[in-house]
């Protein structure tokens, strides 16, 4: 560390305050001219580093209950997004799940205390300090007392520059390697799709009634156990590929290796919708409500798994404004694509390599995503132990 910077404890450098809440808040709420604007959690979504708008307002008189912020206040989040800073660049009346921070020094670089307190360095604070609360959050007392190191104002303009560029870059290299994991896997989806659409095949067009047995699951919320025997597929289970799960000791409606499960149930533009699963263990599964259970009676299951999971036809009853709930005749009624048992081995095999070939490139562009976080973390650790030349 550079002998020329400070240890200060950010209560030094800011007037720190928390938010109010008005309540109830409705009532508080105005569409008026005169209103004052209510930030919310939701006015950061998309946003990075400046809140320049808010959707809503409330009456001056809600101030009474909450807290003023002006133009180039840095507030934080101490509870959702935890810790993640943002510049104000309007004035407005924030809830008690803000604080907010005013400068109180001289010689401060607003985008210098941005690029910090968005660092690893202080967010590791954060995280031990509020490590014994019962509910993780940040308050006045704590952000007060987390130390930082401050050099001199035309240090702060240098150390800004110099991310500024390098951040600048980094965020380059990612849209592309987004752009990239994107396009591999748009190159799948195309390829499944015209599989799937090609009118050559249309003689062995069929409904799904056709050629699968459907039944319904059943509810298991009043049975579930963090140390069950079992895994309960819901819609979690199957949008996050397995990863997350509940567990039972009650199998009430029991699955079967080769089982096709499908969410029939997803909120507006949701991507769990009609998302399949391959039951692939005997004696492991049961199947919640809202899912359904498709048994193929002879064709082969990977490849109506291919042609089922996330079909254009069931995702068409989803208007994007209301929750999507798929009827058993929704889906007996999705059309199909039924070729030879022969065709459909080869257009499996062929399916087969293509997406392992696309997991391949996936692996590689999120790894790539992956070490441009780290890099980001490794630029901001070392610019704050003033070691950036």
């Amino acid at each position: 560390m550079n002998n020329n910077w400070q240890t200060k404890k950010l209560g030094e450098i800011f007037l720190i305050e928390r938010g109010g809440s008005p309540r109830p808040i409705e009532s508080f709420l105005t569409g008026g001219v005169n209103g004052i604007n209510w930030i919310k959690i939701g006015d950061t979504k998309n946003v990075t580093k400046y809140i320049y708008t808010t959707k809503q307002k409330i009456k001056p008189e809600g101030l009474k209950k909450s807290r003023l912020v002006q133009e180039d206040d840095f507030i934080l989040s101490n509870s959702m997004s935890f810790g993640r800073p943002y510049i104000m660049k309007t004035s407005g009346a924030i809830h008690d799940g803000w604080l907010v921070l005013r400068k109180k020094m001289p010689n401060i670089d607003n985008n210098f205390f941005y690029y910090l307190l968005s660092s690893p360095l202080i967010f590791t604070q954060f995280d031990k300090l509020a490590a014994g609360s019962t509910v993780r959050n940040l308050n006045t007392k704590l952000v007060s007392n987390v130390s930082v190191s401050l050099p001199s104002l035309p240090e702060q303009h240098r150390i800004v520059k110099i991310l500024d560029e390098a951040f600048e870059n980094i965020e380059k290299a990612k849209t592309n390697a987004e752009k990239n994991l994107a396009n591999a896997r748009e190159l799948f989806e195309s390829y499944l799709q015209n599989v799937f659409s090609n009118p050559r095949k249309e003689r062995g067009k069929n409904k799904l009634e056709r050629v699968c047995d459907f039944y319904n699951g059943k509810a298991h919320e009043k049975c579930i156990d963090k140390d069950g025997k079992y895994i309960v597929i819901n819609s979690k289970f199957i949008s996050s590929n397995g990863r997350e799960y509940k567990k039972t000791n009650k199998a009430l409606y029991p699955l079967f290796c080769g089982d096709i499960v499908m969410v029939m149930s997803d909120v507006p533009n949701g991507k769990a919708l009609a998302k399949c699963f391959i039951v692939d263990k005997e004696n492991i599964y049961t199947l919640n409500q809202r899912i359904c259970v498709l048994r193929a009676k002879r064709d082969e299951i990977k490849f109506l798994y291919y042609q089922i999971n996330r079909n254009p036809y069931l995702l068409s009853f989803d208007n994007g404004e209301n929750q999507t709930n798929l009827r058993k005749n929704d889906i007996l009624n999705c059309p199909l694509l039924i070729p030879t048992i022969s065709e459909q081995r080869t257009i499996v095999k062929r399916l087969d390599t293509l997406a392992e070939e696309t997991k391949k490139l996936e692996a590689i562009y999120k790894q790539k995503l992956a070490d441009l976080e780290e890099l980001k973390k490794s630029v901001l650790k070392k610019a704050f132990a003033g070691e950036l030349k």
